[in-house]
């Protein structure tokens, strides 16, 4: 088990300028849910930016310290549409 802070400490290192946000899905601390925004997924497809998170958590992943990870990316003109959105 890896803890949230840990998580998003690991992204925003890999991904720079990067909002961040994780939690527990199931409460077991290895079922997590990264909401991500950064100007780093710009141009990039959704395929291309899970990559890149999923890249940053290599090791967490292997060890299965995470044994699922949901992720909603977005960048920064994408996340402030919708969030107007209501």
């Amino acid at each position: 088990m890896v803890s949230l802070d840990r998580v998003a400490d690991i992204i925003r290192t890999e991904l720079g300028d990067a909002e961040v946000q994780v939690r527990d899905l199931t409460g077991g601390g290895d079922h997590l849910e990264a909401l991500i925004v950064s100007p780093r997924f710009e141009g990039l497809s959704l395929v291309q930016q899970h990559q890149l998170v999923y890249g940053a958590l290599r090791s967490e992943l292997a060890s299965e310290a995470i044994h699922a990870l949901a992720l909603k990316t977005y960048t920064p003109d994408k996340w402030a549409a919708t969030s107007q959105v209501s």
